[in-house]
């Protein structure tokens, strides 16, 4: 292969590539100043299969960052795709250092976004930021948290939840179509787990009545006396205590699980289809 056919993405073979892998671990370690006596000391002393296996890995590690490059740039025409550009107020939004700000925030914790789900989270959510004010750039912000400390199951959950609002524990691991499990198996653990997340993270709550202006209404104390109580413990799939969203975890799902619709029709697929003919 001579040098004009080679891809500048590739890594140099043969004899190349001890001299690459050395020269990347020093430019590497130059900029990593904690890191730079271990690079150093490493490109000295690798022989040139060890220097293989780095370009491989080197080699993979271009791919990925590759991959999310591309994912980003999906993302962002899908944001633009769904924005009304002839509303000054739109524009003027998008182009704000608070909006800007929250992209950052998105495109900077990417990582996170280790599933099409959850980058389709982020789209929504930077989406409906851009075209809605229900909610301050704070809460939206915290929005974009939660995208990095959930799994997709705590996800579903809230779903369910939002769409059956008063259901029990026993009631989303029905709906959800989940096999019965034991008390003491991993499945329960992490049902409870789930729910406690959600509980302390604000997300969901057990139900409460509230008075006319809003104020919670503490439930009455139970009258049982020592001794009187059930000998096992509360169920992972408990069937009494009933929970609904918080007005925050209503929020994220009109934020995050509500899809903005399409303004303008755009397939990257077509386009890389006319600029080959």
């Amino acid at each position: 292969m001579s040098k004009e056919d080679q891809n500048p993405n590739d890594m140099p073979d043969g004899g190349n590539t001890g001299r690459f892998g050395r020269g990347a671990l020093q430019i590497i370690g130059g900029l990593v100043p904690f890191a730079g006596g271990l690079f150093s000391a490493a490109a000295g002393a690798w022989s040139e299969e060890e220097q293989r296996k780095v370009n491989e890995f080197f080699r993979a590690w271009l791919q990925m960052i590759q991959d999310e490059m591309r994912e980003k740039q999906q993302t962002i025409l899908e944001i633009t795709a769904r924005l009304d550009m002839h509303d000054e107020k739109i524009t003027k939004r998008i182009e704000s250092e608070e909006y800007q700000s929250l992209m950052k925030k998105a495109f900077r914790n990417w990582a996170g976004a280790e599933s099409q789900k959850k980058r389709e989270y982020i789209r929504n959510i930077l989406s409906n930021a851009a075209a809605a004010t229900f909610t301050s750039d704070d809460v939206v912000s915290l929005f974009l948290d939660w995208l990095q400390r959930y799994s997709e199951f705590h996800f579903v959950v809230i779903g369910n939840i939002y769409s059956n609002p008063g259901s029990s524990r026993a009631d989303v691991w029905e709906n959800l179509g989940k096999d019965e499990v034991r008390e003491d198996s991993a499945e329960a653990d992490l049902f409870k787990l789930l729910f406690r997340d959600l509980s302390t993270g604000g997300v969901i709550r057990q139900h409460r009545e509230t008075d006319y202006q809003g104020n919670f209404i503490t439930k009455p104390r139970s009258n049982k006396g020592r001794g009187t109580g059930q000998r096992t413990m509360k169920s992972a799939f408990d069937d009494k205590e009933q929970y609904e969203l918080t007005a925050l975890g209503q929020q994220f799902v009109h934020y995050a699980m509500t899809e903005v619709p399409v303004k303008i029709n755009y397939t990257p697929e077509k386009e890389d289809a006319e600029k080959a003919a």
